[in-house]
Protein backbone atom coordinates (compact mmCIF):
# COMPACT_ATOMS: atom_id res chain seq x y z
CA UNK A 1 0.00 0.00 0.00
CA UNK A 2 1.61 3.66 -0.83
CA UNK A 3 2.03 6.21 1.90
CA UNK A 4 -1.30 7.96 0.08
CA UNK A 5 -3.26 5.25 0.14
CA UNK A 6 -2.62 4.55 3.82
CA UNK A 7 -3.40 8.31 4.29
CA UNK A 8 -6.61 8.93 2.27
CA UNK A 9 -10.04 9.04 3.67
CA UNK A 10 -12.35 5.80 2.71
CA UNK A 11 -14.14 6.51 -0.03
CA UNK A 12 -18.35 6.16 -0.01
CA UNK A 13 -21.05 6.06 -2.37
CA UNK A 14 -21.54 9.99 -2.18
CA UNK A 15 -17.51 10.39 -2.23
CA UNK A 16 -15.89 7.53 -4.32
CA UNK A 17 -12.91 9.27 -4.37
CA UNK A 18 -9.98 9.42 -6.82
CA UNK A 19 -9.65 5.75 -7.50
CA UNK A 20 -6.72 3.93 -7.24
CA UNK A 21 -3.17 5.49 -7.54
CA UNK A 22 -0.67 2.97 -8.24
CA UNK A 23 2.95 3.12 -7.16
CA UNK A 24 3.81 2.90 -10.17
CA UNK A 25 2.48 5.60 -12.26
CA UNK A 26 3.37 7.95 -8.71
CA UNK A 27 6.96 7.00 -9.84
CA UNK A 28 6.42 8.35 -12.83
CA UNK A 29 5.15 11.58 -11.73
CA UNK A 30 8.11 11.62 -9.29
CA UNK A 31 10.52 11.69 -12.34
CA UNK A 32 8.41 14.31 -14.53
CA UNK A 33 7.67 16.77 -11.76
CA UNK A 34 11.77 16.03 -10.44
CA UNK A 35 12.88 16.59 -14.30
CA UNK A 36 11.00 19.85 -14.25
CA UNK A 37 12.38 20.97 -10.86
CA UNK A 38 15.94 20.39 -11.31
CA UNK A 39 14.92 22.46 -15.23
CA UNK A 40 13.79 25.55 -13.12
CA UNK A 41 16.73 24.97 -10.68
CA UNK A 42 19.15 25.60 -13.04
CA UNK A 43 17.60 28.83 -14.07
CA UNK A 44 15.77 31.54 -11.83
CA UNK A 45 16.02 29.23 -8.69
CA UNK A 46 19.56 29.60 -8.41
CA UNK A 47 20.84 31.72 -5.49
CA UNK A 48 24.17 34.52 -5.51
CA UNK A 49 25.07 32.47 -2.59
CA UNK A 50 27.59 29.47 -2.17
CA UNK A 51 26.98 25.91 -1.05
CA UNK A 52 25.01 22.80 -1.67
CA UNK A 53 24.08 22.44 -5.49
CA UNK A 54 24.91 20.60 -8.63
CA UNK A 55 26.50 23.56 -10.18
CA UNK A 56 30.22 23.92 -9.51
CA UNK A 57 31.76 27.33 -9.45
CA UNK A 58 35.51 27.04 -8.75
CA UNK A 59 37.96 24.61 -7.34
CA UNK A 60 40.34 26.11 -4.90
CA UNK A 61 42.65 25.59 -1.70
CA UNK A 62 41.11 23.50 1.12
CA UNK A 63 40.85 25.90 4.34
CA UNK A 64 40.94 24.82 8.00
CA UNK A 65 37.10 24.21 8.54
CA UNK A 66 35.73 23.03 4.99
CA UNK A 67 33.86 20.16 4.69
CA UNK A 68 36.11 17.48 3.89
CA UNK A 69 33.15 15.56 1.72
CA UNK A 70 34.16 18.39 -0.48
CA UNK A 71 37.76 17.76 -1.86
CA UNK A 72 37.84 16.94 -5.00
CA UNK A 73 40.93 14.20 -4.96
CA UNK A 74 41.79 14.20 -8.36
CA UNK A 75 43.17 18.01 -8.23
CA UNK A 76 44.49 17.30 -4.79
CA UNK A 77 46.37 14.31 -6.57
CA UNK A 78 47.57 16.53 -8.90
CA UNK A 79 48.85 19.77 -7.39
CA UNK A 80 50.01 18.01 -4.35
CA UNK A 81 47.71 19.99 -2.00
CA UNK A 82 44.39 19.60 -1.02
CA UNK A 83 41.45 21.41 -3.44
CA UNK A 84 37.53 21.55 -2.50
CA UNK A 85 34.97 21.82 -4.77
CA UNK A 86 32.59 25.26 -4.37
CA UNK A 87 28.93 24.84 -5.70
CA UNK A 88 26.07 27.44 -6.06
CA UNK A 89 23.65 26.94 -4.06
CA UNK A 90 20.11 25.95 -4.36
CA UNK A 91 16.79 27.19 -3.18
CA UNK A 92 14.23 24.80 -2.39
CA UNK A 93 11.52 24.93 -4.88
CA UNK A 94 7.86 25.63 -3.91
CA UNK A 95 4.87 24.51 -5.39
CA UNK A 96 1.25 25.53 -5.22
CA UNK A 97 -2.13 24.53 -5.65
CA UNK A 98 -4.67 26.29 -6.39
CA UNK A 99 -7.72 24.52 -5.72
CA UNK A 100 -11.61 25.19 -6.52
CA UNK A 101 -13.57 23.70 -3.71
CA UNK A 102 -17.10 25.20 -5.20
CA UNK A 103 -20.64 23.48 -5.46
CA UNK A 104 -20.13 22.55 -9.28
CA UNK A 105 -17.08 20.46 -8.53
CA UNK A 106 -19.24 18.61 -6.84
CA UNK A 107 -20.61 17.31 -9.87
CA UNK A 108 -20.03 13.79 -11.50
CA UNK A 109 -21.88 11.29 -13.39
CA UNK A 110 -19.30 8.73 -14.24
CA UNK A 111 -17.08 7.38 -12.22
CA UNK A 112 -16.46 9.92 -9.31
CA UNK A 113 -17.05 13.68 -8.84
CA UNK A 114 -15.03 15.88 -10.32
CA UNK A 115 -14.14 17.10 -6.59
CA UNK A 116 -12.35 13.57 -6.45
CA UNK A 117 -10.49 13.87 -9.60
CA UNK A 118 -8.88 17.58 -8.29
CA UNK A 119 -8.16 15.56 -4.68
CA UNK A 120 -6.27 12.94 -6.66
CA UNK A 121 -4.66 15.69 -8.79
CA UNK A 122 -3.75 17.24 -5.33
CA UNK A 123 -2.77 14.61 -3.94
CA UNK A 124 -0.22 13.24 -6.62
CA UNK A 125 1.38 16.67 -7.54
CA UNK A 126 2.06 17.42 -3.29
CA UNK A 127 3.63 13.53 -2.98
CA UNK A 128 5.93 14.45 -5.08
CA UNK A 129 6.57 18.48 -4.43
CA UNK A 130 7.06 17.28 -0.90
CA UNK A 131 10.33 15.75 -1.71
CA UNK A 132 14.08 16.24 -1.91
CA UNK A 133 13.21 19.40 0.73
CA UNK A 134 11.29 21.07 -1.40
CA UNK A 135 7.54 22.95 -0.27
CA UNK A 136 3.93 22.61 -1.18
CA UNK A 137 1.31 25.41 -0.40
CA UNK A 138 -1.66 25.59 -0.61
CA UNK A 139 -4.57 28.08 -2.12
CA UNK A 140 -8.44 27.23 -2.06
CA UNK A 141 -11.04 29.20 -3.36
CA UNK A 142 -14.92 28.57 -3.70
CA UNK A 143 -15.88 27.39 -0.56
CA UNK A 144 -17.20 29.44 2.29
CA UNK A 145 -13.86 30.70 4.03
CA UNK A 146 -11.36 30.32 1.41
CA UNK A 147 -7.84 29.84 2.71
CA UNK A 148 -4.12 29.81 2.36
CA UNK A 149 -1.65 27.09 4.12
CA UNK A 150 2.05 28.36 4.28
CA UNK A 151 4.30 26.11 2.11
CA UNK A 152 5.43 22.97 4.10
CA UNK A 153 8.16 20.20 3.42
CA UNK A 154 7.65 16.14 3.34
CA UNK A 155 5.42 14.26 5.11
CA UNK A 156 3.77 17.54 6.82
CA UNK A 157 3.30 19.23 3.69
CA UNK A 158 1.32 16.53 2.67
CA UNK A 159 -0.66 15.86 5.69
CA UNK A 160 -1.77 19.34 5.57
CA UNK A 161 -2.73 19.04 1.94
CA UNK A 162 -5.06 15.93 3.23
CA UNK A 163 -6.41 17.91 6.34
CA UNK A 164 -7.47 20.96 3.95
CA UNK A 165 -9.25 18.92 1.19
CA UNK A 166 -11.39 17.27 3.96
CA UNK A 167 -12.70 20.48 5.38
CA UNK A 168 -13.26 22.35 2.14
CA UNK A 169 -16.03 19.67 0.79
CA UNK A 170 -18.11 20.66 3.50
CA UNK A 171 -17.70 24.37 3.36
CA UNK A 172 -18.51 24.67 -0.27
CA UNK A 173 -21.88 27.11 -0.77
CA UNK A 174 -24.17 28.47 -3.72
CA UNK A 175 -22.58 31.55 -4.94
CA UNK A 176 -19.89 32.79 -7.94
CA UNK A 177 -16.16 31.20 -7.90
CA UNK A 178 -13.59 34.21 -8.07
CA UNK A 179 -10.74 32.19 -9.78
CA UNK A 180 -8.99 35.74 -10.25
CA UNK A 181 -9.09 36.88 -6.78
CA UNK A 182 -7.65 33.02 -6.07
CA UNK A 183 -5.00 33.73 -8.33
CA UNK A 184 -4.21 37.63 -6.71
CA UNK A 185 -3.49 36.30 -3.66
CA UNK A 186 -1.26 33.30 -4.67
CA UNK A 187 0.47 36.19 -6.78
CA UNK A 188 1.29 38.25 -3.29
CA UNK A 189 2.15 34.57 -1.28
CA UNK A 190 4.19 33.62 -4.02
CA UNK A 191 7.33 35.65 -3.29
CA UNK A 192 9.86 33.45 -5.35
CA UNK A 193 9.32 31.91 -8.97
CA UNK A 194 7.30 28.78 -8.33
CA UNK A 195 5.56 26.11 -9.95
CA UNK A 196 2.18 26.79 -9.81
CA UNK A 197 -0.94 24.08 -10.64
CA UNK A 198 -4.34 25.19 -11.09
CA UNK A 199 -6.81 22.65 -10.14
CA UNK A 200 -10.68 23.61 -11.52
CA UNK A 201 -13.39 23.32 -13.71
CA UNK A 202 -13.30 26.83 -14.88
CA UNK A 203 -16.90 27.49 -14.80
CA UNK A 204 -16.61 30.54 -12.65
CA UNK A 205 -16.69 34.69 -14.26
CA UNK A 206 -14.27 35.31 -16.44
CA UNK A 207 -12.50 37.28 -13.85
CA UNK A 208 -8.80 35.32 -14.13
CA UNK A 209 -7.11 36.50 -17.24
CA UNK A 210 -5.17 39.61 -16.13
CA UNK A 211 -4.12 37.54 -12.41
CA UNK A 212 -3.64 34.99 -14.26
CA UNK A 213 -1.28 36.91 -16.90
CA UNK A 214 0.66 38.79 -14.11
CA UNK A 215 1.20 34.93 -12.55
CA UNK A 216 2.55 33.23 -15.62
CA UNK A 217 4.84 36.63 -16.02
CA UNK A 218 6.61 34.91 -13.13
CA UNK A 219 5.84 31.87 -12.52
CA UNK A 220 5.87 28.04 -14.41
CA UNK A 221 2.23 27.17 -14.27
CA UNK A 222 0.10 24.34 -15.32
CA UNK A 223 -4.22 24.58 -15.91
CA UNK A 224 -5.82 21.53 -14.61
CA UNK A 225 -9.36 21.38 -16.10
CA UNK A 226 -11.86 18.84 -14.42
CA UNK A 227 -14.60 18.26 -16.84
CA UNK A 228 -17.59 15.69 -16.16
CA UNK A 229 -18.79 14.56 -20.11
CA UNK A 230 -22.74 15.26 -19.22
CA UNK A 231 -21.20 18.93 -19.26
CA UNK A 232 -20.58 18.76 -22.54
CA UNK A 233 -23.91 16.82 -24.09
CA UNK A 234 -27.25 16.47 -22.73
CA UNK A 235 -28.59 12.90 -22.98
CA UNK A 236 -31.88 11.80 -24.05
CA UNK A 237 -33.39 12.02 -20.82
CA UNK A 238 -36.88 13.90 -21.10
CA UNK A 239 -37.56 16.68 -18.88
CA UNK A 240 -34.57 17.70 -16.85
CA UNK A 241 -34.10 20.45 -14.61
CA UNK A 242 -30.73 21.95 -14.73
CA UNK A 243 -29.08 23.89 -11.93
CA UNK A 244 -25.51 25.72 -12.11
CA UNK A 245 -24.26 25.59 -8.34
CA UNK A 246 -22.30 28.65 -9.39
CA UNK A 247 -25.36 31.13 -8.76
CA UNK A 248 -28.25 29.00 -8.05
CA UNK A 249 -30.17 29.52 -11.53
CA UNK A 250 -32.40 26.72 -12.43
CA UNK A 251 -33.68 26.22 -16.20
CA UNK A 252 -35.88 22.96 -17.47
CA UNK A 253 -35.17 21.57 -20.59
CA UNK A 254 -36.69 18.99 -22.94
CA UNK A 255 -33.78 17.01 -23.52
CA UNK A 256 -36.02 14.67 -26.43
CA UNK A 257 -35.36 17.93 -28.83
CA UNK A 258 -32.70 16.64 -30.65
CA UNK A 259 -32.03 20.16 -31.89
CA UNK A 260 -31.55 21.78 -28.37
CA UNK A 261 -29.02 18.95 -27.57
CA UNK A 262 -27.33 19.44 -30.60
CA UNK A 263 -27.34 23.41 -30.17
CA UNK A 264 -26.22 22.65 -26.55
CA UNK A 265 -23.18 20.10 -28.09
CA UNK A 266 -22.11 23.04 -29.65
CA UNK A 267 -22.45 25.72 -27.59
CA UNK A 268 -20.33 23.90 -24.64
CA UNK A 269 -17.67 22.50 -26.92
CA UNK A 270 -17.30 26.57 -28.07
CA UNK A 271 -17.19 27.49 -24.78
CA UNK A 272 -14.01 25.26 -23.79
CA UNK A 273 -12.47 25.82 -26.80
CA UNK A 274 -12.54 29.62 -25.72
CA UNK A 275 -11.27 28.83 -22.19
CA UNK A 276 -8.66 26.70 -24.14
CA UNK A 277 -7.37 29.43 -26.24
CA UNK A 278 -7.52 31.97 -23.44
CA UNK A 279 -4.96 29.43 -21.52
CA UNK A 280 -2.79 29.04 -24.44
CA UNK A 281 -2.36 33.07 -25.15
CA UNK A 282 -0.73 33.82 -21.38
CA UNK A 283 1.60 30.51 -21.69
CA UNK A 284 -0.27 28.21 -19.70
CA UNK A 285 -0.07 25.00 -20.02
CA UNK A 286 -3.48 23.25 -19.95
CA UNK A 287 -4.07 19.85 -19.43
CA UNK A 288 -8.10 18.18 -19.06
CA UNK A 289 -9.08 15.79 -17.31
CA UNK A 290 -12.47 13.96 -16.48
CA UNK A 291 -14.52 11.77 -14.34
CA UNK A 292 -14.30 9.06 -16.22
CA UNK A 293 -11.06 6.61 -17.00
CA UNK A 294 -7.57 6.88 -15.69
CA UNK A 295 -6.94 10.53 -14.92
CA UNK A 296 -3.80 9.43 -13.03
CA UNK A 297 -2.17 7.94 -16.18
CA UNK A 298 -3.60 11.11 -18.34
CA UNK A 299 -1.87 13.56 -15.75
CA UNK A 300 1.58 11.45 -16.09
CA UNK A 301 1.41 11.39 -20.15
CA UNK A 302 1.02 15.02 -20.10
CA UNK A 303 3.53 15.82 -17.57
CA UNK A 304 5.84 13.63 -19.62
CA UNK A 305 5.52 15.30 -22.86
CA UNK A 306 5.63 18.77 -21.35
CA UNK A 307 9.31 17.70 -20.06
CA UNK A 308 10.08 16.91 -23.33
CA UNK A 309 9.04 19.82 -24.89
CA UNK A 310 10.68 22.20 -22.45
CA UNK A 311 13.91 20.52 -23.25
CA UNK A 312 12.98 20.93 -27.00
CA UNK A 313 12.78 24.28 -27.12
CA UNK A 314 16.13 25.47 -24.88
Amino acid sequence: MSVLSALRAPPTPDRPGPGPMPDALLRALDVSIGQRVEGLLAGDFRSALLGDGTELVQVRPYIAGDDVRRIDWNVTARTGEPHVRVHHAERVLVTWLVLDTSLSMQFGTADRRKADVAEGVALAVGHVATRRGNRLGLVTFGGSAPRASPPRQGRVGLVGLLTALRGETDEAQVGATSLGEALTRTGGLARQRALIVIVSDFRGPLDWRRPLLELAGRHDVVAVEIRDPLEQELPNAGDLWLVDPETGRQLRVDTRNERLRARFAAAASEERSGLARNLASLGVRHLVLTTSGDWLRTLAVFLRRSRRGRRGRR
